[in-house]
């Protein structure tokens, strides 16, 4: 892709208008007992109105997703990537994302960039990873691999996607929350 091409691309990326709720995760989590009164290692269950253990059978991959995306949007990632660890399904896209998520927030991005590319092998259409992906690479100076995301986001799910518009935002220079 041409750097003309990538502008070009940008340029109408920016006039889109974009919703601030879909499908694609675009709310913050639901801040729970995980991040404010749990101990590493445990996650807060609604049930039993107690924290249990991150590897207790009672906890499944949701649950551990959801903790782990609640707590790395808090800004405690190494207790987000101690239950991502703890998920049963390693090759789940959502955890692979947020363990992508997780590392690049780490600065670890090339880690990062494994972790998305191995969750987009799952699941190609999953445009959140795509978003991050994306987000990552603009931070590396990857303007071009940056915009080949959001044009995968826009061909896969449209324009009208929180994934879309905030990798948009990214490229444009805006400050993101994720």
């Amino acid at each position: 892709m041409t750097r003309l091409f990538a502008a070009s691309l940008l340029a109408l990326s920016l006039a889109t208008p974009a919703l601030s709720a879909g499908s694609d995760s675009s709310e913050p989590p639901k801040t729970t007992k995980t991040s404010t009164d749990c101990k590493s290692g445990e996650v807060w269950d609604e049930k039993t109105k107690t924290c249990l253990d991150v590897k207790s059978d009672a906890v499944t991959d949701d649950d551990r997703y959801l903790a782990a995306r609640e707590l790395a949007y808090d800004g405690q990632y190494d207790r987000a990537l101690d239950v991502l660890a703890a998920a049963q399904n390693q090759n789940d896209p959502r955890i692979l994302n947020y363990y992508g998520f997780t590392n690049r927030k780490l600065g670890h991005t090339e880690v990062a960039m494994d972790y998305y590319r191995a969750a987009l092998a799952i699941d190609p259409d999953y445009v959140l990873a795509r978003s991050y992906m994306g987000q990552g690479l603009m931070a590396e100076g990857d303007l071009v691999g940056a915009v080949e995301q959001l044009e995968e986001i826009r061909l896969r799910a449209g324009t009208e996607t929180w994934a879309y518009a905030s990798l948009r935002d990214a490229i444009a220079g805006a400050p993101t929350t994720w």
